[in-house]
């Protein structure tokens, strides 16, 4: 096996660049798919009949400037306008639900935005009955704050 990937010196280069590859879908850190970009290009320098040493080179060479060059281009790419970007609960704000179950004005009800149970309390704290239709205007927690459609 070993004398066959000596003289297939290309298919070891590929294996490594999937190899990492793999690894890289685990982690998701980006680190790892710079050294498959370099073991790619250690493979092309293969092919253009770089002795072995010339290819470990370029694969040193190509996954150090992936690491400066193409992962903060990458990260800056997939996590633009974090800032921005709601998760969970605070996604809710501006949806349209259902009451289930009276929204009164000293004490909280439920609504259903999205086939999910929300507790909720009226915004001008007026009473809100069931299957009037509302939408969320705050997220506290898990306490919607609602107001009339």
């Amino acid at each position: 096996m070993f004398e066959y990937l000596n003289s297939n010196q290309w298919l070891f280069w590929l294996l490594i660049s999937l190899l990492c590859l793999i690894i890289e879908m685990a982690s998701g850190t980006f680190y790892i798919l710079c050294f498959a970009i370099g073991a790619l290009l250690a493979m092309v320098g293969c092919w253009l009949a770089f002795p072995f040493w010339g290819q470990v080179v370029c694969f040193a060479f190509f996954s150090i400037l992936s690491i400066f060059a193409v992962r903060p281009v990458v990260m800056k790419y997939l996590h633009r306008d974090e800032e921005e970007r709601k998760s969970n609960a605070d996604a809710l704000e501006g949806r349209v639900g259902v009451v289930i179950e009276d929204v009164q004005p000293q004490r909280s009800g439920y609504v259903k935005v999205d086939g999910d149970e929300w507790r909720a309390v009226s915004a001008d704290g007026s009473l809100i009955k069931i299957g009037e239709r509302v939408r969320i205007v705050k997220m506290e927690s898990i306490i919607a704050t609602v107001e009339r459609v």
